[in-house]
């Protein structure tokens, strides 16, 4: 019973975060909304959520990792593939050894290979915060891609460094070649348990689809089981769970082009998926914040650790990690800048310094450094505790809230008049498109007509319902073939006829809602009816 009420507060919690974070005029990303109600939680309530790692990762990550996968835009993931990759991989290990140096200088107690393993869990960013910033912050398209791509993929590179960390702490050794050799395995193993997992689960979806008919609700709930099944199948082999539940959903946005899901189940499971989204998102930064009174009681306790008594001396460590992430981050996207220049010919050009500054600032952590620093096992081999233990799961945690606190600062002011280079337009691919969907509609619809009117007496009435149809489509047409000097009027006339459908749907749909309170209509009637109002308005609205 305590464990159902505590899962209904915390999906409270979201609710609320939510409509403060609406409320409140300030421009922070949503997440610190939601660690500051967690930690008020955690401070009025006399309950406490122990966060085993294990069931984290399964429940949270692998849902939200696919559908990131699912929806990010490929061709501009492959397009920055390079680029992605330079981020993922090699800033990581860059990250690693140099941050794991750094915090080993700046706290002699702490050992070094416990010091590597804190720069690990603090070397990925996070894809849920990278998306809550940008629900605030209006990065550009093609930076947000990039950043994107490196937070789905960098999580399994600073997890196995992780993994090796606490090897080498728990028993002084450490192999690069074994160490290399599990990260190809870690990562490639994953990735083909994904695509293949997803692969096979679609073309048997499809099989028994085309054999015994559609189930709407249990092409939902195969989507829904996806992620869940590639995340555990590749931690049975050992290999990255995180890269597989991305790999799956990179593969179903492939599976999905054969358009092979009716419409009405692709609406009903984007909803659905919209749904856990939210959700899943929230309830991870609340048991972030839930987990911080408790952290924070320990605070005197644990600066003991570092040869020092006063607490503030956490709060330098924990900014002195934030500038040392920054700097080597800022270092690392400059060379990558520059390197792509030299590749593309334009050695000559230097990186603006703003965009290096914003790719640096977005580089926020969130739910994947908290679960892998709560992975420190919490003895040695030899039975004594795992030392530093509390110093790391305090640091990373103020490198979470920092880092969402800076970006959210940080990021407006670096971003304002920045004049981005110039980003390739999809509206005339997207037009073509559009005519010829059109046309293919013109030819379909001739066809039928013809079939249904032949050896019928009214075919006058087909001819003229068909023509109907068909002179919507030419005009769709005509308007996407506009001459350039006639393009920004017909936009134009675009925007006025959608405003103009939006304000007709809306008329539409308040006659409907008295007409049921006065018995007038019937439930059933006026949810069909409004089932169709509601999908017009979101197509005019999208």
């Amino acid at each position: 019973m305590e464990t159902i009420t505590i899962v209904l507060l915390l999906l409270l919690a979201v609710i609320v975060s939510g409509i403060v974070s609406r409320a409140v005029p300030l421009p922070l990303p949503r997440p610190l909304f939601q660690i500051a109600l967690g930690a008020a939680i955690g401070l009025v309530a006399d309950w406490r959520v122990t966060l085993d790692p294990e069931i984290f990762f399964l429940l949270f990550l692998p849902p939200l990792l696919f559908l990131d996968g699912w929806r990010i835009p490929r061709e501009e993931l492959f397009k920055d593939g390079k680029t992605v990759i330079e981020l993922a991989l090699g800033l990581v290990v860059f990250t690693v050894v140099g941050m794991g140096f750094f915090i080993h200088w700046m706290i002699p107690s702490m050992p070094l290979a416990v010091a590597f393993a804190l720069a690990a869990v603090v070397s990925p960013t996070d894809p849920i915060a990278v998306s809550a910033i940008a629900q605030r912050v209006p990065i550009p398209k093609r930076m947000m891609h990039i950043l994107e791509g490196e937070s789905l993929l960098n999580d399994a590179s600073g997890l196995v460094c992780l993994r090796f960390a606490i090897a080498a702490a728990l028993t002084g050794a450490f192999s690069i070649q074994n160490a290399a050799l599990n990260f190809l395995w870690v990562a490639f193993g994953g990735i083909a348990v994904g695509v293949g997992l997803t692969w096979g689960v679609s073309r048997a979806k499809t099989w028994v689809t085309r054999r015994y008919g559609e189930e709407g609700g249990a092409q939902i709930l195969i989507s829904l089981l996806i992620p869940f099944g590639s995340y555990l199948l590749a931690e049975h082999l050992h290999c990255s769970g995180i890269l597989a539940a991305v790999a799956a959903g990179l593969t179903m946005g492939f599976v999905e082009t054969t358009g092979e899901v009716a419409a009405t189940t692709r609406i009903r499971r984007n909803t659905v998926w919209d749904t856990i989204q939210f959700t899943a998102n929230g309830i991870i930064f609340v048991l972030l914040g839930e987990q911080l009174p408790g952290i924070l009681a320990g605070a005197a306790d644990t600066v003991q650790l570092t040869g020092h008594y006063e607490p503030w001396w956490l709060a330098v460590y924990v900014i002195a990690i934030n500038l040392g992430l920054a700097g080597l981050r800022f270092l690392w996207v400059w060379l990558s800048f520059r390197l792509t220049l030299f590749r593309s010919g334009e050695w000559k050009t230097t990186p603006n310094w703003r965009i290096v500054a914003a790719m640096s600032f977005a580089g926020v952590r969130g739910a994947i450094t908290l679960a892998g620093v709560l992975t420190l096992p919490l003895a040695l081999t030899d039975g004594t505790a795992f030392p530093a233990r509390d110093l790391a799961i305090f640091l990373a945690m103020g490198v979470i809230i920092v880092s969402l606190v800076v970006a959210s600062i940080a990021l407006p002011l670096v971003l304002r008049n920045l004049e981005m280079p110039a980003e390739s337009s999809h509206a005339a691919e997207e037009d073509a498109a559009r005519i010829a969907a059109g046309e293919a509609a013109i030819t379909a619809v001739e066809r039928a007509q013809h079939e249904m009117a032949e050896g019928r007496s009214n075919a006058d009435l087909y001819v003229a319902v068909a023509a109907r149809i068909m002179d919507i489509y030419r005009e769709r047409i005509e308007s996407r073939q506009a001459r350039p000097s006639e393009t920004l009027s017909m936009q134009v006339a675009e925007l006025v006829e959608r405003d103009l459908r939006i304000a007709a749907l809306k008329a539409e749909r308040s006659e409907i809602f008295p007409r049921v309170r006065r018995r007038e209509l019937g439930s059933e009637a006026a949810r069909k009816i409004v089932r169709e109002l509601d999908l017009l308005e979101a197509r005019y609205s999208a």
